[in-house]
Order: structure tokens, then C-alpha cells, then sequence
């Protein structure tokens, strides 16, 4: 096999209501409304094309672990445990169900938030060194 893949392009998010969540993602986390229809809006979030799609109740992105652990699917980073604990403070202000923030035992912290729906995420205080290289993050 010759090719690689290159990255995540699009990522998919059960929801129940498009125009609320859609709505909550924009006012919350800042993402870009490109397209919304009945069944799905497209979002752009975090260098990603981000689907909101209309899913029956109860469905998340969630899965659990051999431990029984709810666990998420998907982790943003921030540049650095200023931002991480800015993002989180700002959150909190925003009514946004975030957790802790964490010492996972590996580089940086870590904080988990939900959405409208219960979809799980993360947030890292560490931003990939490619990703550095790439969009000459400096720090």
C-alpha cells in the first residue's frame, strides 16, 4: 500500500435536535455553521469538518470500556495548561458540564465536557508536535 492516510477529515456526532445542538455548538464552542438541514448541520471546529447528525435519544458517541467506564470518542487540544485552564474557566461561564481538570499520569492535563446530548468529549493542554511544525505554533 503506497498511500497513508493523512488525517481526520470529517468527524460524526449523533443528535437529537439539529437546530438546538447546532445552535449550542456555534454559541458555545465557536464553530462555523456551513450547512443545516432537517437531518444534519455541518460544522467547522477545531480544523475539522464536525456532522451533527439526527439520532434517537440515548445515542452518543460514548462507548464503554472493558472497566465499565464511560469513555469519549474524540480529544481536542489547546496550547498549553494556561489555555486548558482558560477553556475550562470559560466553559464553567457558559454553563458548559465539564469535569475535573486531570492528571492522567502522562504530559500535560486533561479535562472531559458534554453536550446537549451527553456526547463526551476531552481536551488536552498538549498540541501534537506536527501540528506545531505544521501551523508554526510557537511555545
Amino acid at each position: 500500500m503506497s498511500e497513508k492516510l493523512l488525517r481526520v477529515g470529517t468527524t460524526y456526532i449523533p443528535v437529537t435536535n439539529v437546530e438546538l445542538s447546532s445552535e449550542w455548538y456555534v454559541n458555545k464552542l465557536a464553530a462555523d455553521l456551513s450547512y443545516k438541514d432537517e437531518d444534519k448541520a455541518i460544522l467547522n471546529l477545531a480544523n475539522q469538518s464536525i456532522f451533527l447528525v439526527k439520532s434517537n435519544e440515548s445515542q452518543t458517541s460514548n462507548f464503554i470500556d472493558i472497566y465499565g467506564e464511560e469513555r469519549f470518542s474524540l480529544t481536542f487540544e489547546v496550547n498549553g495548561l494556561d489555555a486548558l485552564e482558560a477553556l475550562h474557566k470559560d466553559f464553567i461561564e457558559n454553563e458548559i458540564r465539564v469535569g475535573d481538570i486531570e492528571n492522567r499520569g502522562h504530559s500535560g492535563r486533561n479535562f472531559v465536557f458534554y453536550d446537549l446530548d451527553g456526547n463526551k468529549f476531552d481536551v488536552w493542554s498538549e498540541l501534537s508536535p506536527i501540528f506545531k511544525e505544521k501551523y508554526l505554533v510557537s511555545k
